[in-house]
């Protein structure tokens, strides 16, 4: 499989989701096919985020960013494992900056480098997969 999209601009996609309170991520991860390609990346089958976004709703949106933070850990256990030079997303990275940086761009931040992360795997995975066609 050859990932299409390995230039995210992160920074922006936090911007949009921000300031439309998440509902920008309910589209573009099925529309976008980011939601497959996580699946691909990290080799096993995720909740859907409208679910997630719809747990958040009584969880004042706790539930999608545990969600999202899960996924940010798994992706940063991938590029160590496929050895990509950091700085990675992480665990404490993404919701370090969605609550305690709320104020400061801090969801810009965080997507930021989940985005980076996620780009630079795909791209480790497409020059592997480029490889073994080769041989």
């Amino acid at each position: 499989m050859k990932f299409q999209h390995t230039h995210r601009p992160g920074f922006w996609l936090g911007f949009i989701d921000f300031f439309t309170a998440g509902l920008f991520f309910l589209l573009y991860m099925p529309l976008g096919g980011l939601q497959e390609e996580l699946e691909l990346v990290l080799c096993h089958r995720l909740m859907p985020y409208w679910k997630a976004y719809l747990l958040g709703i009584p969880t004042l949106f706790i539930y999608p960013l545990v969600w999202m933070t899960n996924i940010a850990r798994e992706l940063q256990a991938k590029a160590v494992n496929l050895g990509i030079a950091g700085p990675h997303t992480s665990w404490w990275h993404m919701f370090g900056w969605n609550t305690f940086g709320v104020l400061f761009f801090g969801p810009m931040i965080a997507t930021q480098r989940f985005f980076r992360t996620l780009n630079e795997i795909e791209k480790k995975m497409n020059e592997s997969t480029k490889g073994e066609a080769d041989q």
